[in-house]
């Protein structure tokens, strides 16, 4: 399981944006049935709001839908479900609840240092042919642009 960085989201391949939605619904359902998500690369989702949660989720489906892409009404409505239920596990304090820009989402952890751990995961997944060349390509100019100061928390 990953949450893939929220600057990665816009560029994500298909298979992995579809994929992302499929983790979402784990981590929510995880959460909602045993307390936790139970994965030392998302465990840390309960350390934030559930508003956290629920933008980043926000993200995904608008990316989804401006592609075309569809989520069924069940997967959705039960989605909906398992997050009410998981609300309670979150980190709800004060200090943590507000997000009033996209920086502030997952604010220290989708820091630039976990971009580059997405980014070298979507590399690895390129050299394996699983990405192809022109999707890669889309990554690398977000990378670039990235790094150059416009996103992010350095």
């Amino acid at each position: 399981m990953r949450l893939w960085h929220k600057d990665l989201i816009k560029v994500l391949p298909r298979k992995q944006l579809v994929a992302q939605w499929r983790e979402l619904c784990a981590i929510a359902s995880n959460i909602a049935n045993k307390g936790t998500p139970n994965h030392a690369l998302v465990n840390k989702v309960l350390d934030y709001s559930w508003i956290h949660f629920n933008t980043y989720t926000n993200l995904v489906i608008q990316e989804m839908q401006k592609r075309g892409y569809k989520i069924s009404k069940n997967s959705y409505l039960k989605f909906c479900e398992n997050s009410s239920k998981a609300r309670e596990y979150f980190n709800n304090r004060p200090d943590n609840v507000c997000i009033k820009s996209l920086n502030d989402l997952y604010k220290g952890w989708h820091n630039k240092s976990y971009y580059m751990q997405c980014y070298y995961n979507l590399e690895e997944k390129k050299d394996c042919g699983l990405i192809s060349n022109d999707e890669f390509n889309k990554i690398l100019n977000n990378t670039i642009k990235f790094q150059g100061g416009h996103s992010g928390e350095f």
